[in-house]
């Protein structure tokens, strides 16, 4: 017996269970389509998807322009055409089931002409778009113009109130639902406000009040909240079930789908998934998108961590401060700093780390020759996969000259090379592992014993089920 009854979402009554989009090709055609054919709402990844030979094979996504720029625009030509190929892909699988929905970052680099690209070739496929890291104003008036509907993701109440104030009530009718995402239970990017505290998370059920009392307030007691972030069990969450409160609600799932037949992932992957503990995800701060993420803590948020604590402040010369009245050479270059820290850094120097970074925020950190070397080939590399990059000092704004007008900041990392790399069989704990807060549910949920993976269908009729 299902705990769901079916709901109007994008146009059409189906299972108010949401397959969460993951982005760089970890929610694919053939996952979104699985979803959609068991009835509920499958979600293509438009971020940098995969596009296909004609022999099947993946067609790497190598960029050849010399400058940053013509690296974008490479970058948004491959985004729209692997968006369109799992489209069409998803909505093959599907048989006409379900709805399809696309999921974008509006902080990705591109976001509105790789979203206008993918509409304006797979008409009648997409009946949805849901958006969130960042304020997407225009995703409103892009999804009314190509008769689909949009589902704006948000933290808070609040947010969701300046987006239709700003923008949304123009479009009120192509509103399909607002997506609660929870900042402290969410795996990828968190939208955590600087009022918010990282460390003390907060219950979701006030705010989601909050939240379905803001929108009464504009007339959208029709439109439902889909709750994301922390949804394993069903039946934990009975209490947003008709209880009017909350008023319609539905359910997106984003870590679970991963381990089903049909999920794109690697098998390493997927083995790694059952292998995490309570507590194995953290939520950090070393996004170069300037958001909060969740994600394993693995060898690559350790080495992040580590970096970032071998780390001093500097000046620009000596008289500068009363503080920093002593030079460092660090290689060839000198650095000005604080009596206090020198012997800290002849330690780190001592292990290895002999290369000093400069940051934009008045230090430097140390790191191995080999590592430095990494991170400074990467910074060069960039093709501007997001609308601004701390790590690499990319703006996608002409006005600007397509520079934060900063330093480059080696204490994140390029976001685009770690998500492709794990998504296409690199090794886990060196790239970018997003997880929710809920996945340690792998290892204790008797769903998943000696191993068993689920096809996407199996693993829907089990939630409804309460587990």
């Amino acid at each position: 017996m299902s705990l769901l009854d079916l709901m109007m979402l994008s146009g059409k009554k189906v299972l108010p269970l949401i397959e969460g989009g993951k982005g760089i090709s970890a929610t694919t055609g053939t996952s979104a389509g699985a979803w959609a054919r068991a009835g509920g709402v499958g979600t293509v990844s438009c971020v940098n998807a995969d596009s296909y030979d004609k022999s099947g094979d993946i067609i790497p996504q190598i960029y050849h322009g010399l400058t940053r720029y013509d690296r974008h625009i490479e970058l948004i030509k491959y985004a729209i055409s692997g968006g369109i190929t799992q489209v069409k892909e998803a909505f093959k699988i599907s048989e006409g089931h379900g709805r399809i929905h696309i999921n974008v970052l509006w902080e990705m680099g591109g976001a509105e002409p790789i979203l206008e690209g993918i509409l304006e070739k797979t008409k009648g496929m997409i009946h949805g778009i849901t958006c969130g890291a960042g304020m997407p104003y225009k995703l409103s008036e892009i999804a009314s113009r190509h008769n689909v509907f949009y589902h704006p993701i948000i933290s808070s109440a609040r947010a969701f109130g300046i987006l239709w104030k700003r923008a949304y009530k123009n479009y009120g009718d192509w509103l399909g639902s607002v997506v609660y995402e929870d900042p402290w239970l969410a795996g990828g990017h968190n939208g955590l406000s600087n009022a918010e505290d990282p460390l003390v998370p907060q219950d979701p059920f006030p705010r989601v009040v909050a939240l379905r009392k803001m929108m009464n307030k504009f007339g959208l007691e029709h439109v439902p909240i889909i709750m994301a972030g922390g949804v394993w069990y069903l039946r934990n969450w009975k209490h947003f079930i008709n209880n009017p409160e909350v008023g319609l609600v539905a359910f997106q799932y984003g870590t679970r789908p991963m381990l089903t037949k049909e999920s794109p992932i690697p098998d390493d992957w997927k083995e790694a998934l059952l292998k995490i503990k309570d507590g194995d995800v953290s939520l950090h701060a070393f996004s170069p998108t300037g958001f909060h993420s969740s994600a394993v803590r693995n060898k690559l948020l350790r080495m992040l961590e580590d970096r970032t604590e071998r780390q001093i402040p500097i000046v620009k010369k000596l008289g500068l401060d009363d503080e920093f009245t002593e030079v460092l050479k660090v290689g060839k270059k000198k650095h000005v700093i604080r009596p206090a820290d020198r012997e800290m850094a002849e330690v780190w120097m001592a292990n290895g780390f002999t290369e000093a970074l400069k940051t934009p925020s008045g230090t430097i950190i140390f790191e191995s020759p080999e590592n430095a070397d990494d991170i400074r080939q990467d910074q060069k590399d960039c093709m501007g996969c997001l609308s601004a990059c701390a790590f690499s000092n990319w703006s996608q704004n002409p006005d600007t000259k397509y520079s934060l007008g900063k330093l480059a900041d080696p204490r994140s990392f390029c976001i685009q090379k770690k998500l492709q790399d794990i998504a296409h069989g690199g090794p886990v704990e060196n790239n970018l592992m997003f997880a929710g807060h809920a996945a340690y549910n792998f290892g204790t949920d008797p769903f998943y014993s000696n191993g068993f993976v689920p096809s996407v269908k199996e693993l829907i009729d089990r939630i409804q089920t309460g587990d």
